[in-house]
Order: C-alpha cells, then structure tokens, then sequence
C-alpha cells in the first residue's frame, strides 16, 4: 500500500498549475481581443468565417423543380417528412401540382402502434435479462420516441399507404410531440414492468401475447385521442397548375399510393459511409424495425466517391433523394448553411479539433441527428462543390426553407443515402443479396 507522502505526491503531479496556464493565455498573440471578441460575440460568431457566404452561393447545375418546404415543427418526424418530400414530388411532376402534400400524421399514427407493439415483443423476447442489460436498457430508453430510419417511413407506407395532408391533417400533437412522447414512453416502461413480472411468474407465449394485444390497443386509443383516426377511404381531390380540377372518389390509402405513385419502395436501398465499419457490407439494424415482419433496416456501407456519384446520378435523372446526417455540425439554421469551416472554432482557439470520420463514429462524436431531402447539387468539371437541401423547418430558415451544403460538409457529416438500386454496380448489387452483419442497437447510425 502506498504511503501517505507518496500518494500526495502523485497527486501533486497531476494538479492543475494555474499559474502555468495564465502564462499559456498571455502568451498567445492578440489574446486580449480574442477575449473580447468570445466573450461579448460567442464562440460560434467570433469563429465564424465571412467566406462562406462565397462557398454557398445558391446556384446549382442540377436543380429539380420543387415548392414550398414543410414543416415538422416541435416533433422528430424527419426521417417521414424526408420520405413523403421525395414522394410528393414526383406527384407534382406527374400531375402537374407544385405544392401537393402528404399527410405526415397519418404515418405518425401508425408508426405509434407499430412501434409499440416492436417494442414489446422485445420486452418479451428479453424477459430473461435484467433491466440493466445493455439491449434491455437501449429498448427502454427509446420507448416513445419520434426519431427514425429511412425503412421504418418506408415499411410503413408499404403497409398502410399515403393520404393527401386534407384528409388527416396535423394536430396540436403532431406538431408539439413532446407531451405525447413522454406519456407514451411512460405507459410502455410501466408495461415492461408488467410483461417481465408475467414471464418471472411462468405465463404462457399465449397470455404474454394477449397482454401485448390490449397494451397496443391501449397505444391505439392514445393516438387516436392525440392524432385522430387514419381514414379507411377518402376522396381525393385538387387542382393542377393549370387550374384544372380532378377527383377521384372512393380511394383507400393502399389504392391510393399504388395509383398514383407506384413506387416499388423495394428497389431502393440505403448507401451509407461509416468508416468505422469494414466497406462493401451489408449491414442490418433489426434492433430498430419497427413493423413486426415488415421492411428490414439495411445499410450498404461503400466508399464516400460511391454515395456522391450515386446520389448524383438520382439527381440528374430528376429525381430527389432522401438522407440521413449530423445536421447540428457547423451549421446556421438562420441563412441556411451547411459548411465544415463554417466556424472555425480550432483557429479560434489554437487547438487541434480534427477526427476523421472512423474516429468521430468510433468515439461517438457522430451520429445521424436528422433527415433532409437534396434537390440539387452544382457540377464543376463533372465534380460536386456544393448541394441544394430543402429541410423540414419551415420556410423561416435559409432561404424560404432551403439550405445550401457545401461538398466538404457531405464528406464529413452525411452518412446515408437513399437511392435506386439501378446506380449501383452488378457487385454492388449482389452485395445486397448476402446475409447482413447486425449492428449492436447503439450502434451510432441508429
């Protein structure tokens, strides 16, 4: 055992010399206007490079046609905002209807049942394990959430179709989640607690599986008090750009997206470039399905060159492609700028802040925070320089709802695309044919 003396003097070694460190400010040039500036400015408006405005300039070779953006307000629901974006433009180019909107609500219902019925066949399938175990505990912190993935807006629209935003438009509750969310995430943990005690006391699948059935139908009735009740059939009916008007009455959500979309969700995959992991897999995140039996979670993780030039090539075929980013890196919300030397906080500073992206995964410095949806991407030489984005803020933010990203933004912060699987090559293609590697539930692009 250490003595006294000797373990003081440890302690002394590792001790802060504040000393020391007044001398390593006063020592930097300029230190004293470098004070002034971050103390009455901020970190982000004293470090923030007045070149951007250059890099960012919103003029793009490639830009889709598109309309007003919406708006997903005090709500997660990016990841379906993203997907119904991409699907509603292709309504309007079919149908000549610049500002045709889908119904995120009605989603958003069924995505609440769904969800809650994922999660407690997982509380079932876990019902051996302690609450403190790593997967039982990542279910129970997730219980309730709005955020999501690329294939859980797909596998719902494959089951429950599209509706036009008249037919179940926004509540206070769709756009203001938070209240829901809680009460929501409340009862779930409290049925955990229910359905685990159940399985200690020797229930039958059966019994367990009846008390999942009344606790989802319990989910059911909450979300109809909060979001209203999806529609079975409704007419559909608008008019065009030439002021045109068209109905079609008597359409099921189902009829409705098959008709008029026809879109085989199917054919799409997720190109994702996380580092960390080794290229030219397939991945699989089952953890966070959310429709028992339906559409899988499947990363393609290749190359960054690969994804640009497959999202490239959408783009330049006319049409828009969903994707999955950190959009709360190096980012103003107000001029609606995507730039990685938008705040050049290491020269601020005099430190060192770069991780390439392997590490930033690895050390949980990224995750994909959002979802947005491109429209355009400017080509010098064949090459990308900077993106169009349209978001789902509302028209308040950039410019009337569209950002502009440059392509050293992309490199680092974009981690998945969702694009036809026609742009990729026959070996990457047949890479989506093998068994996929499972991710660890917290694996960082959850």
């Amino acid at each position: 055992m250490a003595s006294e003396a000797a373990t003081n003097s440890q302690h002394s070694n590792h001790a802060l010399n504040t000393y020391t460190g007044t001398q390593i400010v006063a020592s930097q040039p300029a230190s004293d206007v470098i004070k002034r500036a971050v103390m009455t400015n901020g970190v982000d408006a004293a470090a923030t490079d007045p070149a951007a405005q250059s890099r960012l300039h919103r003029v793009f070779s490639v830009e889709l046609p598109t309309g007003g953006v919406t708006n997903q307000k005090q709500s997660g629901r990016c990841w379906e905002f993203s997907l119904l974006n991409t699907l509603r433009h292709q309504f309007a180019t079919t149908n000549k209807v610049k500002d045709f909107e889908l119904s995120q609500n009605y989603l958003f219902f069924w995505d609440k049942v769904e969800r809650a019925n994922m999660f407690y066949q997982h509380i079932i399938d876990t019902a051996d394990k302690g609450p403190n175990d790593r997967e039982v505990a990542f279910y129970l912190k997730m219980a309730g959430g709005d955020g999501g993935q690329w294939a859980m807006a797909a596998a719902l629209v494959q089951k429950y179709g599209v509706v036009p935003d008249y037919v179940m438009p926004e509540t206070y509750n769709s756009e203001h989640t938070k209240a829901f969310a809680s009460t929501l995430a409340l009862k779930m943990r409290r049925d955990a607690v229910t359905l685990r005690d159940a399985a200690a006391n020797g229930a039958s699948a059966a019994e367990l599986d009846q008390q999942r059935h009344t606790m989802v139908g319990e989910v059911y009735r909450m979300a109809a008090y909060s979001f209203g009740e999806p529609p079975a059939t409704f007419d559909l009916e608008y008019r065009d750009d030439d002021k045109q008007l068209h109905r079609d009455a008597g359409l099921t959500p189902q009829g409705f997206y098959d008709k008029y979309f026809g879109v085989d969700l199917d054919d799409y995959v997720v190109v994702t470039n996380s580092p960390d992991k080794p290229l030219n897999k397939l991945y699989r995140l089952a953890s966070q399905e959310n429709i028992v039996g339906g559409k899988q979670i499947q990363f393609l993780n290749v190359d960054m060159d690969v994804l640009k030039q497959t999202a490239i090539q959408q783009l330049q075929d006319g049409e828009t492609i969903w994707f999955g980013n950190d959009v709360l890196q190096q980012m103003s919300r107000e001029q609606g700028f995507l730039d990685a030397n938008l705040f050049r906080r290491a020269e601020l500073f005099g430190i060192d802040l770069t991780m390439d992206k392997a590490h930033r995964f690895a050390y949980h410095e990224a995750e994909v925070t959002h979802a947005m949806t491109l429209t355009g991407v400017n080509l010098v030489d064949g090459q990308p320089n900077r993106w169009k984005v349209e978001n789902s803020w509302g028209e308040k933010n950039g410019e009337k709802g569209y950002f502009v990203m440059t392509d050293d933004w992309m490199d680092q912060f974009v981690y998945e695309v969702v694009v036809h699987k026609k742009y990729l090559t026959a070996e990457q293609q047949a890479l989506l044919e093998t068994e996929p590697v499972e991710l660890a539930p917290w694996d960082p692009l959850m």
